[in-house]
């Protein structure tokens, strides 16, 4: 049967096909659906892990245990993964071990670019990349067998393009597989320096091996239509060149990106007077195709930054320019901003008029630093906001003390906030930490995390209290305001950031887009009250605009949070009718 499926769910598809058995992975655009998908399968325990360090010695410790295992991030995720992933490099594997990694060339919902084949070089370790749905599935179970196969973890590298795009799927039954024996064998998996010295050379003979295998894999494909020109890809670049080039090129589409099959590489590229080497982001192709002594068109012709297209690879490669529909008026831009009823706003209100210094994580609470709110100064990675008020304070000193806070989500803290906030306690500066607590991992779309009470499936878990978190941890003053309450929210920070001492300011509100909050009816404007000072367009309310002069509210946003009834000076903004 056959069925038409987004990359990751075809993804998921491939490890129930396959047989795994254990699922850990933490929340991350586009890679998050793969996780949700494989959690619907019974045969599949899922889960979501505090991050993706823990997510990845969750598999390795199943793969141990005989089972076949897999976790899964997006490219800044592996980065928190990297320090299992280089020593799994070393232990190998007993049961079959794979590891999803999705980049987002053009940094759709990311804070850089990152090509995660880099971590595969380096960590040498097997690498797959996918081009369509179809190939997820097959190339999720060829990853197991291989896996097996050359004791090695593998990386199937997916992006944002194949992850949310759909083809056909040839549907198959699950292949149910026995745990492979435990054995204990030290030298194998405990890696201290005596045992990890050895083990580096069964890496090096392993990636010889899969260098030999990569040159007759049926992973890589060869499409001759050309005689003069040829072109060397791989993932979804093969489906824009595909499109855009047709029959006119011959085309070499790798599978396996690491290692790379130097033989198969020789022999197509001798066989044209010119190569193009089209690959998103870093030139790793390019670059061993010019190691191997061959003169190829690549980085300098499609550049290094963003996604590629359709479009770009036929103005590039054949001086076609794509026609676009010519409008006549000019669509408004639509940035991204705060739902309506968000509970950060009213607190990123306050940070802006207190006129703070504000180091932000990541969530969807980063969109305060756009405008009309403008509260963000600094925003880095995960669980960053923390660690860098604390080294912020101690250079500034008093001055930053009194006048800075950090921001972070609850999903966040739990991730890679927590150690910061420990550095903060034993390292004693005068930092106020502002965790924002919507009750969900919000930015992609509403996972459970350790603090809601439930896990991955939606049964009832333990859950953790941030409060007493935070005072285990050291920080005595831990206060919860709601940040729906503007006037309360203003005075606890301000009373915070004056004593002389660490504290915890938890804002408590739940995401406005959770099922189960019971909004308030629609505020609605007193057109004869409003003075048009417009003092309400301060907080960005998508619900809020201006009409003939006067402040409006569209009442099919509006949730009734009543932050703009705060703003307003004159008591123009009334309760709506039930």
């Amino acid at each position: 049967m056959k069925k038409l499926m987004l990359g990751n769910d075809a993804f998921a598809r491939g490890l129930y096909e396959a047989g795994c058995k254990v699922v850990s992975s933490y929340p991350g655009t586009p890679s998050t659906e793969i996780t949700e998908a494989a959690a619907k399968y019974e045969e599949i325990y899922a889960e979501w892990a505090p991050n993706e360090k823990v997510a990845m010695e969750v598999a390795l410790g199943a793969s141990i245990a005989g089972a076949r295992s897999f976790c899964g991030m997006k490219h800044v995720g592996l980065n928190v993964a990297a320090d299992p992933l280089y020593t799994a490099s070393y232990t190998g594997v007993n049961g079959g071990m794979v590891i999803a990694v999705a980049d987002d060339p053009g940094m759709h919902s990311s804070q850089n670019e990152q090509d995660s084949r880099h971590h595969a070089i380096a960590s040498k370790v097997l690498m797959l990349e996918p081009s369509d749905s179809g190939e997820c599935k097959r190339f999720v179970k060829k990853a197991f067998d291989l896996s097996e196969k050359y004791d090695t973890p593998v990386i199937v590298r997916m992006s944002t393009r194949v992850a949310h795009s759909q083809s056909s799927v040839e549907l198959d039954d699950r292949d149910e597989k026995d745990l492979i024996k435990y054995e204990k064998n030290p030298q194998k998996f405990v890696m201290m320096p005596a045992y990890a010295k050895k083990r580096h050379v069964v890496v090096e003979e392993r990636m010889r091996r899969l260098t030999e295998y990569a040159e007759t894999s049926d992973l890589n494909s060869v499409e001759i239509n050309s005689s003069r020109t040829g072109v060397i890809t791989s993932g979804v670049a093969y489906q824009y060149a595909r499109e855009a080039l047709g029959d006119t090129v011959s085309y070499l589409k790798l599978g396996i990106v690491n290692p790379l099959p130097k033989r198969l590489i020789s022999d197509f590229a001798e066989r044209f007077d010119e190569i193009y080497v089209i690959e998103e982001l870093d030139d790793i192709i390019e670059t061993e195709c010019r190691k191997l002594g061959f003169k190829v068109i690549g980085k300098e012709k499609f550049g290094y930054i963003g996604e590629l297209s359709q479009a770009i690879i036929a103005e590039k490669m054949l001086g076609k320019t794509t026609e676009v529909l010519n409008l006549k008026e000019e669509i408004p831009v639509r940035p991204p901003v705060m739902c309506a009823g968000c509970p950060h706003r009213g607190l990123f209100y306050c940070l802006s008029k207190l006129k703070l210094n504000v180091l932000g994580d990541i969530g969807c609470y980063t969109l305060g630093a756009s405008a009309p709110l403008n509260a963000m100064d600094a925003t880095i990675c995960m669980g960053a906001s923390i660690s860098t008020l604390h080294g912020f304070n101690k250079a500034m000193g008093e001055e930053g003390e009194k006048n800075t806070v950090a921001v972070i989500g609850d999903s966040t803290f739990m991730h890679s906030g927590m150690t910061g906030l420990v550095n903060i306690a034993y390292n004693a500066t005068n930092s106020t930490v502002i965790i924002l607590d919507n009750s969900i991992t919000g930015m992609t779309g509403h996972q459970q995390n350790p603090t809601t009470g439930y896990n991955l499936k939606g049964d009832v878990a333990s859950k953790v209290c941030l409060e007493d978190l935070c005072k285990a941890i050291g920080i005595n003053r831990v206060r919860v305001v709601d940040p729906y309450n503007m006037a309360e929210t203003e005075k606890a920070i301000k009373e915070e950031l004056a004593v002389s001492e660490p504290s915890v300011i938890i804002s408590r509100r739940p995401c406005a887009l959770l099922k189960y909050v019971k909004h308030k009816p629609a505020l609605r404007v007193d057109t004869d009250k409003c003075k048009s000072c417009k003092a309400c367009l301060r907080i960005g309310c998508p619900a809020i605009s201006i009409q003939n002069s006067k402040a409006c509210i569209d009442h099919t946003q509006c949730v009734g949070c009543g932050i703009c009834q705060e703003m307003c000076k004159f008591d123009s903004i009334v309760g709506g009718n039930e």
